[in-house]
C-alpha cells in the first residue's frame, strides 16, 4: 500500500493519525515539524502527506508552499489537519495547494475517506 508521512508535533495526534493510516494497510512515518517533513519528502518516495498547520521550524502553510514550488513534489497530495484555522485560512491553504482540510479533533471515518480520495 502507500507510504504516508505525518507532519505533526503533538504526540497524541501523531499516534492517532499513524494508527488510522496503519489500520488502512498503509505505512505511516512521523515527522515532528515541517522542516523535517520537507527534508524527508525530498529523499523518500511518499504518496501522501498529512500535516498540521501549527508546528515549529516550518509550519504547515510554509511546507505546502515549499512543496508546490518543488517540481519533484508539486503533485503530492496534502491533507491538512488543524483545530486552529478559520474559514479564510482554510480557503488560503487550499488555494496554496492543500488537497483537503480536516478539522481536529480527527474523526476516524473522515480521515479514512480523505486518505482514500487523496490516493485514489
Amino acid at each position: 500500500m502507500a507510504k504516508i508521512l505525518i507532519a505533526e508535533d503533538d504526540r497524541i495526534s501523531q499516534r492517532l493519525a499513524a494508527r488510522l493510516v496503519e489500520d488502512m494497510g498503509h505505512t505511516a512515518f512521523v515527522s515532528p515539524n515541517g522542516r523535517h517533513a520537507y527534508d524527508a519528502l525530498r529523499v523518500n518516495d511518499f504518496q501522501l502527506l498529512l500535516t498540521d498547520i501549527m508546528m515549529p521550524e516550518m509550519d504547515g502553510r510554509q511546507l505546502i508552499l515549499a512543496l508546490r514550488e518543488d517540481t519533484a513534489l508539486r503533485g503530492l497530495p496534502v491533507i491538512i489537519m488543524s483545530a486552529v484555522v478559520g474559514v479564510k485560512e482554510i480557503a488560503g491553504l487550499l488555494e496554496a495547494g492543500a488537497t483537503f482540510f480536516l478539522a481536529k479533533p480527527l474523526a476516524a471515518g473522515d480521515l479514512r475517506e480523505y486518505i482514500r480520495r487523496a490516493l485514489g
